[in-house]
């Protein structure tokens, strides 16, 4: 369904929240608002193949849609691989179900309508974080990634999306007028844009990549890799 949320004006603009208007629009919403997802979700699973061991786990952490579970499953090299596709909004998660049953993947993607903080990672080669870190509050981010790192593997990987703050005031409002403008190019009106960032204040918060790299170090992750970055948004692979 396209993305109309935001279309008509709000009197009172809530916090933004993943629930059934949201889940019915999201793949409109994430194409026309995330520079370079498709991109992004694409080099997810050949990325993933790479560091997938046998009989372990894999784990989507925040799938909403599952695109990214399934990207990682249409790109295994390997059986003996049980994907986890996890995600407190109920309504991402019953349409995440459709979509894996229509990719007939079942057997090997495990849906989980849970909060992440409460998700012991245990025997992982691969964990994702697409977008999902910057919707934690940030006494919890610590914990999640810690929680990641104890559950990984030797050489395994943890894959992290954000949408980040530049190091400078210049370039972060250049940035941010680059983003401004990509959803314009992709039909949002200069309503829909605010009433969306409004939404978005106290919900998405961003870090810097100096952050996000200083704490995955911290953690003892050994080698953190910018892949892939589009305006302010950016992945990292961070092996263990």
């Amino acid at each position: 369904m396209k993305d109309k949320i935001y279309s008509e004006p709000l009197n009172n603009i809530e916090d933004f929240k993943f629930d059934e208007n949201v889940s019915k629009a999201f793949d409109d919403m994430v194409d026309r608002s995330v520079p370079g997802y498709r991109t992004l979700i694409a080099n997810l699973g050949p990325i993933a193949a790479n560091f997938i061991q046998e009989n372990t786990n894999c784990y989507d952490l925040g799938c909403s849609h599952g695109a990214a579970a399934l990207s990682i499953f249409h790109h295994l090299p390997i059986e003996n691989i049980t994907i986890h596709a996890i995600d407190n909004a109920p309504a991402m998660v019953n349409r995440c179900d459709e979509l894996i049953k229509q990719a007939n993947a079942e057997s090997v993607i495990h849906t989980h309508n849970a909060d992440i903080i409460d998700i012991t990672i245990v025997n992982a080669s691969i964990v994702l974080m697409n977008l999902t870190l910057q919707f934690l509050p940030l006494d919890q981010r610590s914990v999640i990634l810690q929680n990641i790192f104890d559950g990984l593997v030797k050489g395994g990987a943890c894959i992290l999306t954000e949408k980040i703050i530049m190091p400078d005031e210049k370039t972060e409002a250049l940035f941010q007028q680059l983003h401004t403008s990509f959803k314009s190019a992709n039909n949002y009106s200069d309503l829909e844009i605010s009433q969306k960032r409004k939404s978005l204040e106290n919900v998405l918060i961003s870090e810097t990549l100096e952050m996000h790299t200083i704490r995955l170090r911290s953690f003892g992750f050994t080698s953190i890799v910018p892949w892939f970055q589009c305006f302010n948004f950016l992945s990292l692979i961070a092996i263990k």
